[in-house]
């Protein structure tokens, strides 16, 4: 908000004479005096904390008297117990400056692991290899065996005491008298008129039709068949006797 327009403002309160002039007049001066105070205001600079650093002293390792110069050597070792399925060797050999050599073992699947390495100075070279066929056994589950039943011992029936109720007594039944119903009334059988005669109705008799004549069944002769023809026994040769 700049000077000019708080004053012009101040003005146009004054001419219209309001009842908050005094109280707008004292919100302006205040706004007035934070504008000013925020412009003069400079942020201070605080050096950067120096910290020393940390003095450790070096660690000192005393030379040993005397050294040794790198000696050859040589050694090898083999176990094969077949009962306890061990069957592993190791050699190695050196020369003070390469070390190189070979183990192996026999591993749980029938293979046999060979590794031959060499050491110096460029490091650590291994060669793995394996001789054989893995072989695994065949999965036979173990028979399931039901496990026994548990035996469980009867709970004992606790005994209670048969409770004792007194007999209730009851009023006895009162004595009604018998009701009296009044006597049947009596009806005359109702006559009813006799069952009407009808004459037989006279139905005409059957006619009589003569018997039919058929032909009598023709007579015809046998037929007469050839007889059999005879053809003579086959003769055959006897059997030979070996």
């Amino acid at each position: 908000m700049s000077t000019d327009l708080v004053i012009s403002s101040i003005r146009f309160q004054e001419q219209n004479n309001t009842p908050l002039l005094n109280m707008n007049k004292f919100i302006i001066l205040a706004a007035l005096v934070a504008i000013a105070a925020a412009a003069e205001y400079t942020t201070p600079a605080y050096p950067a904390p120096a910290y020393p650093a940390p003095a450790y002293p070096a660690p000192a390792y005393s030379k040993p008297a005397y050294e040794y110069e790198p000696m050859p050597y040589s050694f090898d070792w083999a176990v094969k117990d077949e009962p306890s399925y061990n069957d592993y060797s190791h050699q190695q050999s050196s020369d003070g400056k390469v070390v190189t050599g070979s183990y192996r073992v026999v591993l749980p699947d029938g293979r046999t692991q060979i590794v031959t390495y060499k050491a110096d100075e460029n490091g650590y070279v291994a060669d793995v290899k394996y001789e054989g066929e893995a072989k695994y056994d065949e999965y036979k589950p173990a028979a399931y065996s039901k496990p026994a039943e548990p035996a469980y011992s009867k709970p004992v029936e606790p005994a209670y005491p048969a409770p004792a109720y007194p007999e209730p007594a009851y009023p006895s039944k009162p004595a009604y008298p018998e009701p009296s119903y009044p006597s049947k009334p009596a009806y005359p059988e109702p006559s009813y008129p006799s069952k009407p005669a009808y004459p037989e109705p006279a139905y005409p008799s059957k006619p009589a039709y003569p018997e039919p004549a058929y032909a009598s069944k023709p007579a015809y002769p046998e037929p007469a068949y050839p007889s059999k023809p005879a053809y003579p026994e086959p003769a055959y040769p006897s059997k030979p006797a070996y």
